[in-house]
């Protein structure tokens, strides 16, 4: 694996410039800066960082808002920056969907495991977001599978085992996925009505 891709957002310049030279001594690649979040959205949007680390506070679209456009499309994790920790920041930046938060004036030793811990967080909601896909489509594939028994167990005689067989059987022969055997009885059986 390569270099930790990052994106800086900061309407000040001096701050994206001392934040870009940490992240570059410490090994980190900055892919791309921006000085407001709606710049950091598409900026982001275009070139797929690993990370994006920007300010609570922009002109324009906050960091908060730009945080959680970021969350919802899955693009990169989020790790915030703010001279402010009052309570409803915080609350903001959770809601948002944020995985790390850092008050300024940090260090460098601060960011570093701030970033890192942001990094594996994502890791594991993508994880988590892919495995609830798996059991979801799991489910779906019982449900049309359970139904498709019901109508050949109706329309055939059969009892449950001899029905899932049948599924099972056309499944192997067809090399088709069950799921889409047992739609396809669904549909034929629609069809018939």
């Amino acid at each position: 694996m390569g270099q930790t891709r990052v994106v800086i957002a900061d309407d000040e310049s001096i701050i994206r410039m001392d934040l870009k030279e940490m992240l570059t001594h410490a090994g980190y690649l900055v892919v791309g800066e921006a000085g407001d979040g709606m710049s950091a959205v598409h900026l982001a949007r275009e070139v797929r960082p690993d990370l994006v680390i920007m300010d609570i506070k922009m002109p324009g679209l906050d960091g908060v808002s730009a945080a959680k456009i970021l969350t919802e499309e899955q693009i990169a994790p989020v790790l915030l920056l703010t001279a402010y920790s009052q309570r409803e920041l915080i609350d903001a930046a959770r809601e948002s969907g944020v995985v790390a938060y850092l008050v300024k004036p940090f260090r460098e030793a601060e960011l570093l495991p701030a970033i890192e811990i942001a990094l594996a967080r994502f890791g594991e909601f993508a994880q988590l977001r892919h495995e609830v896909e798996d059991l979801r489509d799991a489910l779906e594939t019982r449900k049309l599978v359970e139904r498709a028994k019901g109508l050949l167990m109706d329309g055939q005689g059969l009892n449950e085992a001899e029905a899932f067989r049948r599924i099972q059987q056309i499944s192997m022969n067809t090399r088709r996925p069950m799921r889409e055997v047992a739609a396809a009885i669904l549909l034929a059986q629609e069809a018939q009505r």
